[in-house]
């Protein structure tokens, strides 16, 4: 099953202080998978994230990854080589050069593909130009993938949030990762572009064989796009399976919606006859 596996947390424990923010949490995510943390504010899915990019350190535990040239214990890297062994990540809240264009910002995350030195840039030597050419064509790949054409000379600061998300999506695709991490890319959408974003995820994992291990809190996005789910709450796992078993735990029923009897006293008053529905009382 290991060979199956692309990423693998142990026991991932982090204190901030005395603040325990993750405690004890573990999972593989499989290659080929989209592998989803849920969990209210302040469970501690994007501590785990940040432990994955190696902004963090864990307190205790590791995160083991299967890289270009066999697997290594991803703690013990340093955060500069994480692009470099096929992971990528986008941001809840947008980094893009706002002053540079859809291309530009692309052709930036071929930054890890990059294997000449100051003078060969200098003088823009053949193999200086073959690389160029390949980023470039590249980031027109991903444009045309994305459906990004129309945006692709426009400056970021002119675009609307929406088509933001998703050129921050095709710049990390630029990296060609072997492990995508995105971190609530529903943020800021409506119905619509969170449905869009749906499709992108799916065919980025079907068509490009990614894998993705994403943070959401749309649970109608986690439902369609997701193989597995882990429920966090306070740091710590509640569940983990398919998207209905883990929406069904009780354990993840309480922490999103109180006690188990709280919520079962809520059902009953929606089902309730006697209690005319708001339509029905504007009918009256």
């Amino acid at each position: 099953m290991m060979q199956d596996t692309l990423l693998s947390a142990k026991d991932l424990t982090v204190r901030f202080g005395g603040v325990l923010a993750v405690n004890k949490v573990s999972f593989d995510v499989r290659q080929g998978e989209v592998f989803t943390l849920i969990g209210p504010n302040g469970a501690g899915k994007t501590t785990v994230f940040n432990l994955i990019s190696r902004i963090y350190t864990p307190t205790q535990g590791e995160i083991s990854y299967l890289g270009p040239k066999g697997r290594i214990t991803l703690t013990q890297q340093p955060p500069q080589s994480v692009a470099s062994l096929g992971i990528a990540r986008t941001f809840q809240n947008i980094e893009l050069f706002e002053h540079a264009s859809v291309l530009h910002n692309l052709l930036i995350g071929r930054h890890t593909h990059r294997a000449s030195n100051v003078l060969q840039d200098l003088f823009f030597t053949p193999r200086v130009r073959e690389a160029e050419l390949k980023a470039r064509e590249k980031a027109e790949e991903v444009i045309e993938f994305l459906g990004l054409q129309h945006y692709r000379d426009t400056f970021v600061a002119g675009l609307p949030y929406g088509v933001r998300k998703v050129v921050e999506l095709a710049r990390a695709l630029c990296t060609e990762p072997k492990l995508l991490l995105l971190d609530e890319p529903s943020s800021g959408l409506n119905v619509e572009e969170t449905d869009d974003m749906a499709f992108w995820i799916q065919d980025i994992q079907q068509e490009l064989g990614i894998t993705v291990l994403m943070v959401e809190h749309d649970m109608s996005l986690v439902s369609k796009v997701s193989d597995r789910v882990l429920a966090m709450n306070q740091g710590e796992m509640l569940a983990m399976g398919t998207p209905r078993e883990v929406q069904n735990d009780p354990g993840v029923i309480e922490a999103y919606l109180g006690s188990i009897d709280d919520v079962s006293s809520l059902r009953r008053k929606v089902n309730s006859p006697t209690e005319a529905r708001p339509a029905e009382r504007t009918a009256a």
